[in-house]
């Protein structure tokens, strides 16, 4: 979902502008333990010490050659800004399949819908982010697929994207900071990878 919040001018019936309306909330939607919604809240205050288990989604598509798609993160955003991460990642609205808001959000961001896409389970992390002060306490489903469009970043949402092979992304890991969790969510999706990707990752 979006993470950045905005304020509207509506003109009044005189031709005059009215007093600045704030954007409405975005809701995430509550998990229990096992995954099962238990309510909504609202998404900054989700991730605020100490947490709030929440579900949200990770996506991680390849092109032809098998490489993986990474984005670096909006300087704008107001968690984890500049750093790279996965192809897309966020929270469904509440009521909306993982995957329904999986590929809303790849073609809200970086205007390119997958031409395939797949489940690839799901992971629970509690994961503090030390530079920002949030916690992501998340519910996360994974799912993997492939991407032939022309990427098109939303640049309030991406600051850069890079098709990466394995080796070269160990090789960025260790020159650039990631999202706190990147690993997390690697790590659980590699089996799904490696049917889309293959062995080598």
């Amino acid at each position: 979902m979006p993470e950045s919040s905005s304020t509207s001018l509506a003109t009044d019936p005189a031709g005059g502008v009215a007093e600045p309306t704030a954007a409405p909330e975005i809701l995430l939607e509550l998990v229990d333990d096992e995954g099962a919604t238990i309510g909504t809240a609202e998404k900054l205050w989700a991730h605020q010490q100490p947490g709030h288990l929440h579900r949200a989604f990770s996506v991680f598509l390849f092109d032809q050659q098998g490489r993986l798609l990474l984005q670096r993160r909006a300087l704008s955003k107001y968690h984890s800004p500049g750093v790279w991460s996965n192809t897309c990642c966020g929270h469904p609205y509440p009521g909306e399949p993982p995957f329904v808001a999986a590929a809303r959000r790849t073609a809200e961001e970086l205007g390119a819908a997958p031409s395939l896409l797949g489940a690839a389970g799901t992971v629970r992390y509690d994961l503090p982010d030390e530079a920002s002060g949030l916690i992501e306490r998340e519910w996360n489903h994974l799912f993997v697929g492939l991407l032939t469009d022309e990427l098109r970043p939303d640049p309030q949402e991406v600051d850069d994207t890079r098709f990466v092979t394995a080796r070269e992304l160990k090789e960025l890991q260790q020159e650039r900071p990631f999202s706190v969790w990147f690993n997390t969510v690697f790590e659980a999706a590699l089996p799904g990878i490696r049917e889309i990707a293959g062995p080598s990752w």
